[in-house]
């Protein structure tokens, strides 16, 4: 290994124990209280300025429709579920997976369940909307798989201590680039 490459690999090894700012935890009512996540975006840019845009990669290992239940005799109100499980490989070999899961509940018709994930991330709906929730089920693997690698890409947010304590500090939100 190159002396620039023991140096590059001790600046991540730091970078990564480093906590996240209030900028980038989001929070949402659930699970009787408050949840704290970070967005997708949000942790792909931070994996960009880790391990360089060419540094680390993602992939789908598997990705299957767990359920679609139909709620009512006249097929217009479903609940649908897909879970994929997330590869994320570095540069070096090192590669971390996890599950991630996208739902939808009470859709008014399985276009609507499948479609969710779009509408939500506020662009434009997609022809396939099958494909919509198997986006958000494959984002959430995505983070889920990320966090292994140290609390900059979102370890942090599963500290209930630390989310506390952060969600008292009032800041601007990251704006997407």
């Amino acid at each position: 290994m190159s002396d620039y490459d023991l140096q590059r690999s001790h600046w991540v090894g730091q970078k990564l124990t480093q906590k996240l700012g209030p900028e980038y935890i989001s929070t949402r009512s659930g699970g009787g209280g408050k949840l704290s996540y970070i967005e997708g975006w949000k942790v792909i840019n931070i994996a960009n300025e880790v391990f360089n845009h060419d540094g680390w990669s993602s992939s789908v290992v598997s990705l299957q429709q767990d359920y679609c239940d139909q709620l009512d005799p006249q097929g217009q109100r479903f609940n649908v579920g897909f879970s994929a499980i997330v590869r994320i490989t570095l540069r070096s070999g090192a590669y971390h997976e996890d599950v991630g899961f996208g739902q939808m509940d009470n859709a008014r018709g399985k276009g609507m369940a499948f479609d969710k994930a779009r509408r939500f991330a506020g662009k434009q709906v997609c022809a396939d909307n099958h494909e919509q929730c198997k986006k958000e089920a494959i984002t959430d693997g995505l983070k889920r798989a990320l966090r292994y690698f140290g609390n900059l890409t979102g370890n942090c947010v599963y500290d209930k201590n630390y989310t506390s304590e952060i969600s008292k500090i009032k800041v601007q939100p990251v704006r997407a680039s």
